[in-house]
């Protein structure tokens, strides 16, 4: 047997060793026989280096750790939240709207699978072979995390069968950190004195965020995945007629080797549904990881095209949530925490107690009116829970625990930080500071630029946040950019390398586009998918500011109260100050469409804003000197090009970068036309 036969025979054992052991939880083989193999294989391939493959075992966890920002992907169907129900007479009025729907004549039936308490993530297989990991981000975009997902054993990194009908797929599901796995992480943690995580999904989504996937691969992540879509050769989605049922593919997914939980369960009638949601409600504290409601879909995947979504939630399909877990606990004190607007919002101090996977210690109390709604007292017996298993609240009090002499909470008058008087703006129940220049706003609007959803500055965490804002190294979040080493180096506990690694953080989040600008400003009610909706329609700041309330409304997702936040974020003086800084430090405050002067393209000499490219199929592989992919992919898109991911016969172009691998030798061998940047950018400006 030759070394390639040998190798391939080896890594087809491991790789079914693997699932008899992190998915079936069925070893037949002992650990040291199973080190053999992978040493064996490891011990060829270093003798062989020319036939490592990325799907190899022993190519799990590689690289270095990553100094940059993960590239953010593009999901090419929306990853759609569902929407919730709480109760029996709601999942019955989700039934009645399937079958109004659909009409009376159309049987349907639903599949039932437990809701996994976890952080979802997308994964792409090409050729057969794991080519791309996300998260699910805002639903539209996520993360690239392939070299994370990767390390997790029970992911396959190549489909166990090699067949047409398999080669392009996309499968989405939910990663989770058991209970047992959970608590030798924390005790790990313990042993460290490192900060332990509150529960196991802030765990999970804190893993899939490092930077190093080799101590991502130190922590035992599992996965179920139960979402499953076929493409063709041009990467479109594609019916499968012979696969149409969600339980069905569940079954055909499980026996390709993929992790799904064995739970699922198929019901012709809504009352069986309600049942099984019922036994899992008792029953979730029996299993080894967490659970938060079970999950409902109409089974027929060509009738979820018929019912269609909305703009956030697809129609044929429902969560119904469990009833949250409460605790009985005492209120120690009310603080008062002042937000990046000025918003004033009491905060329970409570006797620490445990719930739902994490020690509650806090809750927020809302305002003023829920405090004498509930007649909330300090020294009182509280009864809190986790709204949807996640966020703590007061629920209520416990009368007959009541102390003698305990008297009603009365709001302070002034700000807690700074002094100022507290006032309330028209018909709002919330107090404010109106002092722009408190230090608790300050360093709120600070802590949510800097953030990573924001402008994403790494190393300003909140312990050098509070230092700089102390020294007053800044006055406001466009005085960051003017931040200098020597500066810096006044902070306590912050080096050379640690300043060096602040400063390159700031000059990296110059580039960032203007919708992530436009979010991390903190205009009320705007969030990043109202940012990014903004800044496609006004393409720039000044455009923003000039808009008026019927264009701003005109635009989707805007209605009257996000347009008068814009309106009246824009007429203040002190927020265009802040404006003028960021662009006078070289922020985008416009989308950045690069000129034709330069190279570039040019809208409106018929390149980005045109449609010179309708139905023309680009690939994009390789690394761009000039752009991003999602960069390229969005100029391409703007000209009615399509880009996909895989390389085929119908593909017209692959825009080809530096390092280019086998999607240039694919699209070599077919004849496709083949595309360097300034190639691209001249196709995109009509030259």
């Amino acid at each position: 047997m030759s070394p390639a036969e040998r190798i391939e025979v080896l890594r087809r054992e491991i790789r079914s060793h693997d699932h008899r052991y992190f998915v079936l939880d069925d070893p037949v083989i002992s650990d040291y026989d199973y080190d053999m193999l992978v040493n064996e294989l490891r011990d060829l391939e270093s003798a062989h280096p020319d036939l490592i493959t990325p799907d190899s075992p022993t190519q799990r966890v590689g690289g270095s750790p990553s100094s940059s920002a993960f590239p953010v992907v593009r999901h090419p169907v929306p990853m759609l939240s569902i929407g919730n129900t709480y109760n029996d007479e709601e999942i019955r009025d989700f039934d009645r709207r399937i079958r109004d729907l659909l009409g009376p004549e159309q049987e349907y039936a639903y599949a039932v699978e437990l809701k996994i308490d976890g952080v979802a993530v997308s994964l792409r297989y090409e050729d057969g072979a794991l080519a791309l990991g996300a998260t699910r981000g805002d639903g539209e975009q996520g993360d690239d995390i392939t070299a994370n997902l990767r390390t997790i054993r029970s992911i396959p990194l190549r489909i166990a069968e090699e067949r047409p009908l398999l080669n392009n797929i996309e499968v989405r599901g939910e990663v989770y950190l058991p209970h047992d796995g959970f608590r030798e992480l924390n005790a790990l943690r313990a042993e460290r004195e490192e900060p332990l995580f509150a529960n196991p999904r802030n765990a999970t989504a804190g893993s899939l965020k490092l930077r190093d996937p080799r101590i991502v691969a130190e922590r035992p992540l599992r996965v179920f995945l139960y979402t499953l879509r076929f493409e063709d050769e041009s990467g479109a989605v594609v019916a499968r007629p012979e696969l149409d049922s969600h339980f069905e593919r569940l079954h055909w997914l499980a026996g390709q080797g993929f992790p799904t939980n064995r739970e699922a369960r198929r019901f012709a009638a809504i009352g069986e549904v309600i049942d099984f949601c019922h036994a899992w409600g008792e029953r979730r504290s029996s299993l080894s990881y967490d659970i938060d409601g079970m999950v409902i879909k109409v089974d027929s995947i060509g009738l979820h095209g018929k019912l269609g979504a909305t703009m956030k939630s697809p129609r044929w399909a429902i969560a119904s949530k469990f009833a949250a877990q409460r605790a009985t606990t005492r209120l120690m004190d009310i603080r008062l925490q002042v937000g990046r607007t000025g918003v004033v919002t009491p905060v329970a101090e409570l006797e620490p107690v445990f719930l739902a996977g994490s020690t509650i210690s806090r809750a927020t109390l809302h305002n003023e009116e829920e405090i004498r709604r509930k007649d909330l007292r300090v020294g009182d017996t509280v009864v809190i829970e986790k709204g949807g298993d996640v966020i703590p609240k007061v629920v209520s009090v416990d009368m007959s625990k009541r102390e003698d002499g305990s008297t009603p909470f009365v709001m302070p008058t002034a700000c807690p930080v700074c002094e100022t008087t507290l006032v309330r703006v028209g018909d709002e129940v919330a107090w404010r500071c109106g002092n722009a220049a408190c230090p608790a706003q300050t360093q709120a609007r600070v802590t949510h630029f800097t953030a990573r959803n924001a402008m994403d500055i790494e190393g300003f965490g909140p312990a050098v946040t509070e230092q700089i804002l102390a020294k007053g190294l800044i006055g406001d979040v466009g005085d960051i950019y003017r931040l200098t080493r020597e500066q810096l180096g006044t902070l306590e506990r912050m080096g050379e390398k640690s300043a060096e690694n602040l400063l390159r953080g700031i000059e990296a989040s110059r580039d960032r586009p203007l919708d992530r600008l436009l979010f991390s400003l903190g205009i009320p009610h705007v969030g990043e998918r109202v940012a990014r909706q903004i800044a496609d329609r006004f393409r720039s700041i000044d455009g923003i500011r000039a808009a008026s309330e019927e264009e701003l409304v005109a635009v989707p997702e805007i209605g009257p109260k996000i347009a008068e936040s814009i309106l009246s974020f824009f007429r203040n003086e002190r927020n265009l100050e802040i404006i003028g800084k960021l662009g006078e430090a070289g922020l985008n405050v416009e989308v950045d469409v690069p000129d034709a002067a330069e190279g570039g393209l040019d809208a409106a000499e018929g390149g980005a804003d045109s449609q010179a490219l309708a139905d023309k199929i680009f690939v994009i592989t390789g690394t761009l000197s000039r752009y991003t992919r999602d960069e390229m992919s969005t100029q391409i898109t703007a000209a009615g090009g399509r880009v996909t991911s895989s390389v085929s016969k119908k593909t017209d172009y692959l825009v080809a970068g530096e390092n280019a691998g086998s999607k240039l030798q694919k699209a070599q061998s077919l004849g496709v036309e083949i595309l360097n940047e300034e190639d691209a950018e001249s196709l995109l400006s009509g030259q």
